[in-house]
């Protein structure tokens, strides 16, 4: 397990190209090894331009090593509050390496999801820009409403998408842990992309499957409404993950936008119903 960073609140970014108003963000974050495994393979980022958590897989602490190599590419990638897209694939890129020669001998490889949110900025106007691989998930709660950004790299949510299984059913599959990209495995990262508005007001919710696998989606929105801030939040979703089972390692981020500038001109790819 590799924690970068540390909780903040109300912290000031200025936006390159920009006259007024700065970005405003607080953030936290919060890791348990839950109640059945002996060690925690989840690693997280937390600190501008990077709001990430990676879930590692593979034996003899791979996993470990595969998170780890994630966050810390990322946090090497770039030097200022805001990042880009190239940058982000290029941090993946070199990760791929580096789990590969970690991996060493293991005959089960080594690989990890990573997903989060990061700071990017045009024309002055700061945004977004949500990433995934695997089955870890961003969430954005927009105006007390929650909702997924991101689409697991799943056997299920293949099963779902191709109408052979209900989504409310999905965790209880025996095939549910089975994911379809990750980084790592000897393959090359194949992320999917979202560009969202940073709006006041409205928060991220970045996490493993340990904690969605237990509380749900139902179960985080429930919990968001009730307290009120960042590192609160990160760790109340933790300890109750934990409470419900604690089946795997736990790893939950939070960031909250205080304050931004006017954003007419981003945009918004999140997926519509």
């Amino acid at each position: 397990m590799t924690e970068l960073g540390r909780a903040a609140t109300e912290h000031a970014i200025d936006v390159p190209g920009a006259a007024g108003t700065p970005l405003t963000l607080s953030w936290g974050a919060a890791t348990d090894v839950g109640r059945r495994r002996d060690h925690n393979e989840d690693s997280y980022l937390v600190g501008a331009p990077f709001f990430v958590v990676a879930d590692g897989m593979g034996g003899h602490l791979a996993g470990d090593r595969a998170s780890d190599a994630v966050v810390r590419r990322l946090d090497q990638v770039t030097t200022g509050e805001f990042t880009s897209r190239q940058d982000i694939q290029r941090a993946l890129l070199l990760a791929t390496a580096d789990i590969e020669r970690a991996a060493g001998g293991n005959a089960l490889g080594a690989g990890t999801t990573v997903t989060g949110v990061a700071l990017v900025a045009t024309h002055g106007q700061p945004a977004a820009l949500v990433f995934n691989v695997g089955d870890s998930r961003t969430y954005r709660i927009e105006s007390g409403a929650l909702r997924r950004v991101t689409v697991d790299h799943s056997v299920v949510q293949e099963m779902v998408d191709a109408g052979l299984l209900r989504a409310e059913d999905a965790e209880q599959h025996p095939d549910s842990n089975v994911i379809t990209r990750a980084v790592g495995f000897g393959e090359p990262p194949e992320p999917d992309w979202w560009t969202l508005p940073l709006r006041a007001g409205d928060r991220y919710v970045v996490c493993s499957d340990g904690l969605t696998k237990e509380l749900g989606d139902v179960g985080i929105a429930r919990i968001a409404a009730r307290v009120p801030t960042a590192q609160a939040l990160a760790e109340r979703l933790v300890g109750d993950a934990v409470v419900a089972g604690g089946r795997d390692n736990v790893t939950v981020v939070v960031v909250q936008v205080d304050g931004a500038p006017e954003d007419p001109d981003v945009e918004d790819t999140l997926p519509r119903l």
